[in-house]
Parts: structure tokens; sequence; C-alpha cells
């Protein structure tokens, strides 16, 4: 078995694979404050609820934007699960994919991933887009080369800024309201946080394609993702273990 990890700024994903099926995964807050040992316990507790082994795997492959936790995280799985080998998706991982920027260092590892996930399945012309804490859209080319693409502040980043920069509005979750025009203030801004995500959205995608004169298939990922897509014109599919299916082809590729 193979454990896959992605550690986003808000929130870590965790997946067990059995040869390419995704087994089981669990989604845990990210905390740069917690040790190497504290983590090595969520990862012992985790596997004794789900009945796993340690003994079980052949290895581990982990992706991460927050780099105070990339050694942290390889440590705790290291000495606390028993896993050998650790690859941590970075400069020098072989991820079968050209990356055609001006710093290929400096673009995050969960996009190279999202990307390679994709293109591994779909083998085309490609746009993902990631709803995590920033809104990520990625450009593939019907060659498999990662091209660029667009950041734009994240759901949750938006909600919060709003709340906090503002005296008397209050904070609103994140949901399709019932209609456009809010008779209430709550109403009022869920209607701007949804339907401006929704325009966001399809504006950038719909630019790519003029841009890029394309065609691509569009698939979304990432928590939000699933209560966005019905309202979207341009997202073609919703997949949301994205990453953690990039992660085991790359694991393939440097094993």
């Amino acid at each position: 078995m193979l454990l896959t990890v992605d550690i986003g700024n808000t929130n870590i994903v965790i997946g067990i694979f059995r040869g390419r099926e995704l087994i089981t995964h669990w989604r845990v807050m990210t905390v740069k404050e917690r040790t190497h040992d504290e983590y090595g316990m969520i990862l012992l507790n985790l596997f004794s609820n789900a009945a796993i082994s340690g003994d079980e795997f052949t290895g581990a492959v982990v992706a991460c934007v927050v780099p105070s936790l990339k050694d942290t995280m390889a440590r705790a799985i290291s000495e606390y699960a028993g896993i050998d080998p650790v690859i941590v998706v970075g400069p020098g991982i072989k991820t079968g994919m050209p990356i055609l920027t001006d710093n290929p260092r400096e673009v995050g590892a969960d996009r190279i991933v999202n990307a390679v996930g994709a293109y591994s399945k779909h083998r085309r012309e490609l746009i993902v887009v990631d709803f995590g804490t920033a809104i990520t859209f990625d450009y593939v080319t019907a060659k498999g080369e990662y091209a660029g693409g667009v950041i734009a502040p994240g759901v949750s980043i938006s909600s919060d800024a709003l709340f906090e920069r503002t005296a008397s509005l209050p904070r609103v979750e994140f949901s399709r309201p019932a209609t456009v025009v809010g008779k209430n203030t709550i109403e009022s801004i869920r209607s701007g946080l949804f339907y401006g995500f929704v325009g966001l959205v399809d504006g950038i995608v719909e630019r790519i394609k003029k841009e890029r004169a394309c065609r691509p298939l569009v698939i979304a990922t990432g928590g939000y993702a699933s209560r966005i897509i019905d309202e979207t014109k341009t997202i073609d599919e919703l997949d949301e273990f994205l990453v953690l299916k990039g992660l085991q082809r790359i694991y393939e590729v440097n094993t």
C-alpha cells in the first residue's frame, strides 16, 4: 500500500492506495506549530481506526506548500509509521511533466501534482481549477506540458477579509443562496460570495480558452468545488481527490 499526503495551507489530505485504488482518506487541519511527534501520533491513530498497520506500506509520497511542515511530516511518517521510502515532491523529483514556466521551482507542489493526476487520467488538454485556500487555474497542453496558470484569493480568504475589514458585516457560510438578490445582509453576502466565485471561475476559464485558442477539459477539485460546480458553465468534471491520484502517479514515476 502507498501513503499519500497533501499538506495545504488550511488542510492536510491523507490517502491510502492499494495499487491505483484509493481505499481510504482523511482530512485534518494544518497546524504549523505541531511537532513531528504530534503528526506521528495523528497518523498512528488514523491507521489504528482503519485497522491498518505500518508494515503494510511500501512507501509514502508528500506534497507540501507549507515549508516548515515538509521535513516535519516526512520525519513523522518515517519514525512513527516506519514507512520507507518517503518521497517529497520538489526539485529533483521526477514528475513526468515538463514545466514551461519562467521559474519551475516556484510553482506550488500541489499545482504540479494536480496537473500530473489529471493528465495521467485523461491524456488531453486540460484546465485544473483547485478550490483551496487560493483558487488556482492550471493549464496543461495536449502534449502533457504544464504551461502556467492563474492564482486568485480563495473562498475562505475572501470571506474572512470581508468580516475582518468591516465593522458590522457578519461572517457567513459559503453556500448557494435562495435568490441572487438578497433580502437581508446575510443573504446578500452569501449571494456576493457564491455568485462572485461562479463568475470568477467562468470568466477566467473562458479567457484561458480564448487566449490559447483551445477546447480543454476543465476539472474542478478542492474543498469548495462540489458546492459551486453545478452553477458554473465551464467546469466539466469534479475530482475531489485529484491531488492524491497525482501523488500516486508521481510515486510510480520515481520508483
